[in-house]
């Protein structure tokens, strides 16, 4: 056991923040507030082959782990600049068609992926179904050699930005249960049919959330991920590493903002002396900084047991949930430590606040994270 990262992943942690810190959280909050996606970011990530770490290296990709994408995230993260787009386009999708998709598949949509000129959403979410995939109502009909797609998704992040969505969908019923039977396509967003409409949220991101609609919209059968009615298990093989990306992202958070008051806390002067001298600004940061360590350790255990093939759902979803936790502490004492000036735009933590919030229910409520522990780690009774 052997907690120490490579000089190969301090290189990599070196290398992606050099480059995100020449943007910043300036930067990001004005390509937000000008509407504009971070383009430049991301492609300058890119092309030095940061986006698709993960991916196989026979179609372009690092032929890593979720590991160092969660590496690279939390270091872009570190310096203000939280790109969500990368916890649904190479660790979702790329991760489940790697698994899944086929040959032709991937060909067609992974080179992309791994090297980040193709971005892919993901449309799982419904307004009537919350967490309860059973009850998925966009429906995948078999028609010859398409099928045809009706129905609605919410809250898909970067649609607007991608070429393709990777849709969960409803094929049937199982009879037994009552339960939907999931299957899994790629669909390209100039699909006919295909639309969406932007959700106003009070976020500070240059990505935004989407409504989404299928219109009796037509793919090839071939864009099936595996087999009809059998992509509930393909589906829990990228939210695994999406909960990963998560709290990678919301350690990022925690960095930043701890950074942020660090330096505060030694530069001003009220009586005398620094006010990170006194236990009462300096205790609470300590405190943050302890949970912000504790849920980076989860977040790389999950990661490392999801790289070597065993269970990562129990720390993952525990990853997940410190880590949002942790960003809420950490980042609400930054200001706190700020007194008015955490308000202020000039000094970039208050523009963080509903990003980090948004950890706490996306994407899955700590609620549902609990009941998972209770019921899978704890062994107690189901509550639904």
């Amino acid at each position: 056991m052997d907690f120490r990262e490579t000089q190969e992943h301090e290189l990599l942690r070196e290398a992606v923040a050099k480059i995100a810190s020449r943007y910043g959280h300036d930067w990001y909050v004005a390509k937000a507030k000008a509407d504009e996606r971070p383009v430049e970011l991301w492609d300058e990530l890119a092309r030095n082959g940061y986006m698709g770490v993960n991916l196989p290296e026979e179609y372009g990709g690092g032929g890593m782990g979720i590991y160092e994408l969660a590496l690279v995230l939390e270091e872009i993260t570190a310096q203000g600049c939280p790109l969500f787009l990368m916890i649904v386009s190479p660790a979702i999708c790329g991760t489940i068609l790697a698994k899944f998709g086929s040959d032709e598949l991937k060909d067609r949509w992974l080179p992309g992926l791994a090297t980040g000129t193709t971005k892919m959403a993901f449309a799982i979410t419904e307004p009537d179904a919350g967490s309860n995939t059973h009850r998925l109502a966009t429906t995948a009909t078999r028609d010859g050699d398409t099928y045809r797609l009706n129905g609605s998704k919410y809250y898909i992040s970067g649609v607007d930005e991608a070429e393709a969505l990777l849709l969960v969908a409803r094929t049937g019923t199982d009879e037994e249960t009552g339960h939907a039977q999931l299957s899994l396509f790629v669909v390209p967003t100039e699909t006919p049919g295909l639309s969406w409409q932007v959700i106003e949220v009070e976020v500070t991101a240059p990505d935004r959330q989407y409504t989404v609609f299928f219109d009796d919209a037509v793919i090839p059968a071939g864009n099936l991920i595996g087999e009809e009615h059998h992509g509930f298990r393909s589906v829990f093989a990228g939210l695994n590493p999406e909960r990963i990306m998560v709290a990678a992202l919301s350690n990022g958070i925690s960095r930043y903002a701890l950074d942020k008051a660090v330096a505060y806390a030694n530069d001003r002067r009220v009586w005398d002396v620094p006010i990170g001298a006194h236990q009462g600004v300096a205790h609470p940061l300590a405190k943050g900084k302890v949970e912000a360590e504790l849920a980076r350790l989860m977040t790389q255990k999950a990661a490392w047991l999801y790289d070597n093939g065993l269970e990562a759902g129990e720390a993952a979803n525990m990853a997940k949930y410190a880590a949002a936790e942790a960003s809420l502490a950490c980042l609400d004492q930054a200001i706190q430590v700020h007194g008015g000036n955490g308000l202020a735009r000039e000094y970039g933590l208050a523009d963080l606040w509903f990003t980090a919030r948004l950890m706490r229910t996306a994407p899955v409520s700590r609620e549902m994270v609990l009941n998972f522990v209770a019921q899978q780690s704890l062994g107690l009774p189901k509550s639904y």
